[in-house]
C-alpha cells in the first residue's frame, strides 16, 4: 500500500513488559488497519515478545557468520552484541511490521549520561529523517524526552505516553525540565489514569488524554466455573519495584495455616537470585515455583485460586486488569500512582493492602482463603474489567486520537475519569 501513513513506535526494546506488550498489540491493530508501521528500538533484549508480522528474526552469531552482510550487529540492554537478519523472513511482497535500531554502542558510550542521552537522541533524529513517518508514538520518560528533541523541525507529530509514576520517571532535573520544554509541542500527551495529570504543569496537562490500556483477546474468554487450583500466582518482572520478596514473606506466614497450596511467580529479572535465597532461608522451596515466564500466560494462570500484585509503583498495570478479567480472585497493593485503586473496590471485586505490608497482605489472602462467600463474589465482579478496557473501545480512542494528529486537528479534551471505577452500590 504506497500511500499507507507511516507510523513510528518509539521504545527501548520489546522485552516483555506490559508497555511493550500494549505497544506490539496497538502496532498490529494498525497494522491490520492498513498503516504501515515500524519499531525504532536502542537494544534487542534476551526475551521479547514475538511480533506478528515482523521482517527480523534474531539470529547466532554462527548464523550471521554465514550470512555475511544480510546480518546486523545490535546490542543488548547490557552492551553485549547480537545479531539479526531481514532476509528471508517474511514471503515476497508482504511489507510486515518493520524494525530499526538506534542504539549507542559501547564502542560509543561515555561515562557522562548527559553525552549519552545526547548521542541517543541524534541517532533517533537519523533514523527518524530516514524513515520520514507521519507520526511518532513513543513511551517511558526518556524515550519520551528523546522522541520530542529529536523530531524538533522534522514536521512529524509526536505522540508520547505516560505508562508509569510520573513523578518516578521524570524524577531528574534534567528530565523534568526537558519534559516541561518539549511536552507542550506534542500532538498529545496519553496517560493511563486521571491521577497522572495532577503531576505535570498546566501548559502540558493541556495536552494530555487519558486512553486505557486494551485487554489482549488471550484474557476475554468466560471464567473458569469450576473448583479452582489451589494456588497463587503473580506475574511481572523480578524486580525491586515489583515486590515479589514481600508475597513470598506473606506466603510463607500463611503456610503453616494452608499447607496445601502454592506460590507461582511467573517472570524473569535481576531479582531471581534473592527470591530463590529468599524462598530456601524461609524453608518453603517445595511449595514455590519461579518457572520463569511463559508464552500462553492466560492458559497457565486461568484456574488460579488467586493472583496477587505487591507493588510499589504502578500505572495501569496489566497484569491486574488481566487476572480480573478471567475471574481470578485478585489482591494488589494499594500503590502510586492510583491504577489499581481505580479499578478495585476493596472487598467488592477484590481486595486491596497498603505498599510494603507483608502482614496485611498475609491478612488480606487469609480473607479469600477463609471466606469462600467473599471469594466468590469478587471474582464474580472482578470480569466487569471487560467493559473498560475492551479492545473495541480502546482502539476506537487510539485511532479518533491518530487520525487527528495524523491531520493535525486538536486532541480532544482531557478525558474525566471517575477516581473509582467501580462502587459497591453499583
Amino acid at each position: 500500500m504506497p500511500d499507507a501513513k507511516h507510523i513510528a513506535f518509539y521504545v527501548s526494546s520489546l522485552t516483555r513488559g506490559g508497555t511493550e506488550r500494549t505497544f506490539i498489540n496497538l502496532a498490529q491493530h494498525l497494522y491490520d488497519q492498513g498503516y504501515r508501521v515500524t519499531f525504532v528500538t536502542s537494544f534487542i533484549s534476551r526475551d521479547e515478545y514475538p511480533v506478528p508480522h515482523a521482517t527480523w528474526r534474531e539470529v547466532s552469531k554462527e548464523e550471521a557468520k554465514l550470512l555475511g552482510e544480510d546480518a546486523v550487529e545490535v546490542m543488548r540492554p547490557d552492551e553485549s552484541a547480537s545479531f539479526v537478519t531481514f532476509k528471508g523472513v517474511l514471503p515476497a511482497g508482504e511489507r510486515g511490521i518493520d524494525r530499526v535500531f538506534s542504539g549507542v554502542s559501547p564502542r560509543e558510550q561515555r561515562k557522562l549520561r548527559t553525552v549519552n542521552f545526547s548521542k541517543r537522541t541524534q541517532l533517533a533524529r537519523k533514523c527518524f529523517e530516514e524513515l520520514k513517518p507521519d507520526l511518532i508514538i513513543s513511551a517511558n520518560a526518556k524515550n519520551n524526552v528523546m522522541a520530542m528533541l529529536s523530531s524538533i523541525g522534522l514536521d512529524i507529530p509526536v505522540i508520547v505516553c505516560v505508562v508509569a509514576n510520573p513523578a518516578t520517571e521524570y524524577a531528574s532535573r534534567q528530565l523534568y525540565l526537558s519534559m516541561v520544554a518539549t511536552f507542550p509541542r506534542a500532538a498529545a500527551v496519553v496517560l493511563q489514569l486521571e491521577a497522572q495529570a495532577s503531576f505535570f504543569p498546566p501548559k502540558v496537562r493541556e495536552r494530555t488524554i487519558v486512553i486505557r490500556n486494551a485487554l489482549d483477546e488471550t484474557f476475554l474468554k468466560p471464567p473458569y466455573e469450576g473448583e479452582r487450583e489451589k494456588t497463587i500466582v503473580s506475574v511481572g518482572t523480578l524486580n525491586h519495584n515489583k515486590n515479589h520478596q514481600m508475597l513470598v514473606k506473606a506466603f510463607a506466614r500463611l503456610l503453616p495455616k494452608y499447607p496445601d497450596w502454592r506460590l507461582v511467580i511467573y517472570g524473569e529479572g535481576n531479582e531471581r537470585r534473592h527470591l530463590t535465597q529468599l524462598v530456601g532461608a524461609l524453608g518453603i522451596r517445595g511449595t514455590v515455583e519461579l518457572p520463569g515466564m511463559r508464552e500462553n500466560i492466560a492458559e497457565e494462570i486461568y484456574k488460579a485460586g488467586m493472583f496477587v500484585l505487591c507493588s510499589n509503583e504502578e500505572g495501569m498495570p496489566m497484569t491486574l486488569l488481566e487476572a480480573m478479567a478471567m475471574g481470578i480472585p485478585c489482591i494488589s497493593t494499594d500503590c502510586p500512582c492510583g491504577g489499581p485503586r481505580e479499578i478495585v473496590k476493596d472487598g467488592f471485586n477484590g481486595l486491596l493492602t497498603p505498599v510494603g505490608d507483608v502482614a496485611r497482605m498475609e491478612t488480606a489472602m487469609i480473607r479469600f482463603l477463609g471466606n469462600r462467600g467473599l471469594t466468590k463474589s469478587c471474582s464474580g465482579r472482578a470480569p466487569e474489567v471487560r467493559k473498560i478496557f475492551h479492545p473495541d473501545l480502546v482502539y476506537a480512542a487510539w485511532d479518533d486520537l491518530i487520525r487527528r494528529s495524523l491531520n493535525q486537528e486538536e486532541a480532544p479534551e482531557p478525558v474525566q475519569v471517575q477516581a473509582q471505577v467501580f462502587r459497591s452500590d453499583e
